[in-house]
């Protein structure tokens, strides 16, 4: 199967790649800053007719879409408005454009921020009451539905607290900040769980290689073990060996995130099991084999 992959200098875009690779699928990966990585394209998503051409030349047999603007805070800012509707909203339209155009499968990474972020019970999957709190969120539902209005060779993947070992993550943050602190306060009534790419990339992977479109949500998560960014922070110091002290804190009193967060980032992820999908591992494994890798 050829696969073209979207945004390949991030995490998961980078996983995706490996995975594919070492099932022997033919891989073709893009970025717009791929200038500098032999046989891969050097793409700006924003650019519709750059799109058009590139997907009408390599005719993949499918797309993942990984690219897309994460700066949550920086993405309030006016200045950059414009660019994350770009990126998230009309880079998703023009490929999904492109894919139908090829007939092409598309899988496309969305967020939990499509929702409000309200109660405490596990959103699922084909919920459509969305209500995204932030701008990032608005964009990155507009990419959905720009995936169900012209394609229906689809599969949406919601996902959430995201952490890979090429580029920028919560662990990591808080491991160097770790580094000139003994106390860090951390919020602990945001809850979901962790997203770890390596893992995520596989079951990507074995989505692509079926027809069991839809929408899915995927987090590592095998028993329902929801947590806090501070039981996270906790976690991470506890396996890394940091005697750094954590100390709980409401979002009210945090007071350092320009963008509104959900509360409730809990996703089910029963459809996977029910379509004959295998659940990710449990956050606690996916961080130990993490640490191991990124060898912080």
């Amino acid at each position: 199967m050829k696969v073209f992959v979207t945004g390949i200098c991030g995490q998961l875009g980078h996983d995706c790649m490996n995975e594919l690779i070492s099932r022997g699928h033919q891989a073709v990966g893009s970025d717009i800053l791929a200038k500098d990585i032999e046989n891969y394209y050097q793409l700006d998503i924003t650019n519709k007719t750059a799109v058009e051409n590139l997907i009408k030349e390599i005719k993949p047999d499918a797309i993942i879409h990984c690219a897309a603007w994460t700066a949550v805070d920086a993405a309030e800012d006016d200045e950059n408005r414009e660019k994350v509707e770009n990126i998230n909203h009309l880079g998703t339209k023009y490929l999904a454009l492109s894919a139908k155009n090829v007939n092409s499968k598309m899988l496309y990474l969305s967020t939990d921020y499509v929702f409000d972020g309200t109660g405490t019970e596990p959103r699922k999957p084909d919920d459509k009451n969305f209500s995204p709190l932030n701008f990032y969120g608005k964009t990155k539902l507009e990419g959905e539905f720009e995936i169900c209005n012209n394609l229906t060779k689809f599969f949406i993947v919601r996902i959430a607290w995201v952490f890979g070992v090429n580029g920028k993550n919560f662990i990591k943050t808080m491991i160097n900040i770790a580094k000139n602190h003994d106390v860090v306060r951390v919020v602990n009534d945001q809850i979901g769980t962790p997203t770890y790419t390596f893992d995520l990339a596989r079951l990507l992977v074995d989505m692509i290689e079926t027809e069991k479109y839809g929408f899915y949500h995927a987090t590592n998560d095998e028993g329902g073990n929801y947590i806090s960014w501070y039981d996270f922070t906790k976690e991470i110091y506890s396996q890394a060996g940091i005697s750094t002290k954590v100390i709980p804190v409401a979002t009210s009193e945090y007071g350092l995130s320009k963008a509104k967060r959900p509360f409730n980032s809990r996703l089910d992820k029963s459809k996977l099991t029910e379509n004959g999908f295998k659940i990710l591992p449990d956050w606690k494994d996916a961080l130990t084999r993490y640490l191991k890798e990124a060898d912080l």
